[in-house]
């Protein structure tokens, strides 16, 4: 079909309206590769030559500093030092070996640690920096930094490193930074670029581990022009790295320090709980062990020290040790039988030393037995058999379904390692762990806290706080982070009967402050920190009939490790709690005479924000007191940035 003239004066149109289209898109194609020309070949130029002649310009990572951990008045609990170190490169270093031969006349090596760091340097790749000495003296830094032009691919760096300020009082709890090794590598599915740098230090253990993410921060960059021969010959661009994140801990620093002291050479621990807000005060392993040695490079004689002391240095006690828990775990006891229903507190049983059941005699700590015994007494003076026909009336699912509603057998949610769950048993546990039907006797058993009964120091802390309260107290590490508080939820009601809990808490309170309580000479004579507690021994050894028959052997007649547990837990003030403890002492003996006084010395340092005044103690204990305190290596906390830079 002809096209009309007007058709085809539209076609033309069309045809050239898009010609300038396409014209002005190909001009400003060709104007923006003519502007990149030019800035590659005049404003950047000597860049690109230097490039082209030999790959001059390097891409180095800076290490981040990692963030600061403060206690909760500010203390630094874990900081940064100043660190002197120097780092080979192998692509830039020619003959290694020459250069290793050349460095050992200006810094000491043995012939071990010369072939390490060169199978060190074998196993890396060619172009990652490996540490040739670390934690230098100023004398030898400066003497590689003058020779440097001898050294091709030798660096001398100065960068921070961990320091534990306070030694071994938060060895357990902190845990410590080391070197990232192969083997940690392995186990990353993508691992951080920083990681690979030299002698680079990330958490190992501890808190210093669960809390890496925030605590490592960002790597920084530098740019720079090397020569020939490796040697830098200027700086180019740098852009610092962001300081890992400022942890402010709800531990008391100086609190810290007393439990440590006051638990001496004990192997034992200790915890203290704000009751009102989860805040865990202090939580102390002991003993522990300075953290500063796995940051440098622990030698291995100072690590078989440590893995062969009997006290057990290198375990947590406090989060991982689970023992049986003896008497302390009565209160669960008798608040699962108030709460069933079956008994109330004007319940009484007979106590005359031992209770028949199945053909097998189980016996009451008092051989002689307590006579008539009510709920308040039981606690008062810790009778066994009382419990025992509590199992009985009520069976140990109701007693394992209140252990874990009061903290026990349930993980804790800490930034802690290998936090112990515990054991609150029952008959389907038992089932599934040894095939085995449950037996009454377990259940006795497990009424005084023995048998299958397992908790750690902080679930008796925990279970001591949710006593005091009737909530659901949880407890917390983290108070702020770079500033700004973590929040805590309110804790919820536990729904138990305000009777029946206040049942348990004259129970305590009957065991400090009644005539005939198991720890009343601990307690506490300022009426406005008068103290609730429970005594608890736990046994780690089995006493025969014939034992029993000529008389139990006496704890300090036995060898050490086969005396009993010595546990006790308290809270305090007692009408309105703001603190909960318990203590641990590993084959003290008995809770009275070895935990209780102990827990109440730490729980009125709590109370009085420092050493505790005289007053507060029985008047004749006042003189042994003083004299105790007299002869403690207290440290005195000072608030402030004492050790590393602290991120806005």
């Amino acid at each position: 079909m002809r096209k009309s003239p007007k058709d085809i004066v539209d076609s033309a149109r069309i045809i050239s309206r898009r010609g300038v289209m396409l014209g002005v898109i190909q001009a400003a194609v060709i104007g923006t590769l003519g502007m990149r020309l030019r800035s590659m070949q005049v404003e950047h130029a000597d860049e690109f030559r230097l490039l082209s002649d030999g790959n001059s310009i390097k891409i180095r990572l800076l290490p981040p500093a990692r963030g600061l951990i403060h206690d909760r008045n500010g203390v630094v609990i874990a900081g940064n030092e100043q660190n002197y170190r120097a780092t080979i490169t192998r692509e830039l270093a020619g003959d290694v070996e020459q250069v290793i031969a050349k460095l050992r006349h200006l810094v000491p090596m043995t012939d071990a640690e010369a072939a390490a760091i060169l199978e060190n340097i074998a196993k890396r790749s060619a172009i990652t920096p490996v540490s040739i000495g670390d934690h230098l003296s100023w004398t030898e830094f400066s003497s590689i930094a003058v020779n440097a032009p001898a050294l091709p691919g030798v660096q001398p760096e100065s960068v921070l490193s961990r320091v534990y300020p306070r030694n071994g009082d938060f060895s357990h709890v902190l845990g410590y930074v080391g070197r990232v090794s192969d083997y940690d590598l392995s186990k990353m599915e993508n691992p951080d670029p920083v990681l690979m740098l030299p002698e680079f230090q990330f958490g190992k253990v501890g808190a210093e581990s669960k809390l890496e993410g925030i605590l490592r921060g960002k790597a920084g960059t530098r740019k720079v022009e090397v020569n020939a021969a490796g040697r830098e010959m200027r700086e180019l661009s740098r852009q610092e790295g962001q300081q890992g994140a400022t942890v402010q801990m709800t531990l008391d620093a100086g609190l810290q320090n007393y439990a440590v002291q006051r638990l001496g050479e004990e192997s034992a621990a200790a915890v203290v709980i704000d009751v009102t807000n989860g805040d865990i005060m202090s939580i102390v392993s002991n003993p522990g062990f300075d953290p500063n040695l796995f940051v440098r490079g622990i030698s291995a004689a100072d690590y078989k020290a440590l893995m062969e002391h009997d006290h057990r240095p290198l375990a947590d006690k406090s989060v991982q040790g689970i023992y049986p828990p003896g008497s302390t775990f009565k209160m669960v006891t008798l608040l699962a039988a108030l709460e069933s229903g079956l008994v109330n507190e004007g319940t009484r049983y007979y106590c005359n030393g031992a209770l028949d059941v199945a053909g097998r005699k189980f016996h009451c700590w008092s051989r002689g037995g307590h006579g008539s015994v009510g709920a308040v007494e039981s606690l008062m003076k810790s009778c066994d058999v009382y419990y025992y026909e509590l199992a009985r009336a009520i069976g140990v699912d109701r007693i394992a379904e209140m252990a874990r509603k009061l903290g026990i057998g349930v993980e804790h949610d800490l930034p802690m390692s290998a936090v112990a769950t515990g054991i609150a048993p029952d008959r389907a546990w038992k089932k599934e762990r040894f095939d085995k039907p449950w037996v009454v006797g377990d259940s006795l058993n497990a009424s005084i806290g023995q048998g299958f009964v397992l908790a750690s120091p902080l679930q008796l802390a925990v279970m001591t706080a949710r006593v005091a309260t009737g909530r659901d107290v949880k407890p917390r590490l983290v108070r702020a982070i770079d500033g700004v508080p973590v929040s805590v939820a309110p804790f919820a009601d536990l729904g138990l009967s305000p009777k029946n809990l206040r049942t348990a808490q004259r129970g305590m309170d009957a065991v400090m402050n009644a005539p005939g309580g198991t720890a009343g000479k601990s307690r506490i004579v300022a009426e406005q920190w008068r103290m609730a507690g429970k005594t608890g021994t736990s046994q780690v050894r089995n006493i025969t009939a014939a034992e029993r028959a000529r008389g139990v052997t006496r704890n300090d007649q036995l060898p050490w490790n086969r005396r009993d547990h010595a546990l006790f837990v308290c809270y305090a003030p007692y009408e309105a709690p703001k603190y909960a403890v318990s203590v641990i002492v590993e084959h003290g003996g008995g809770g009275s005479a070895v935990a209780a006084p102990i827990a109440r010395d730490i729980l009125l340092y709590a109370l009085s924000g420092g050493v505790p005044p005289l007053s507060a103690y029985p008047a004749g204990q006042r003189d042994q007191i003083e004299e105790m305190h007299r002869n403690m290596r207290l440290i005195t906390p000072m608030a402030g940035n004492t050790s590393g830079r602290t991120r806005a």
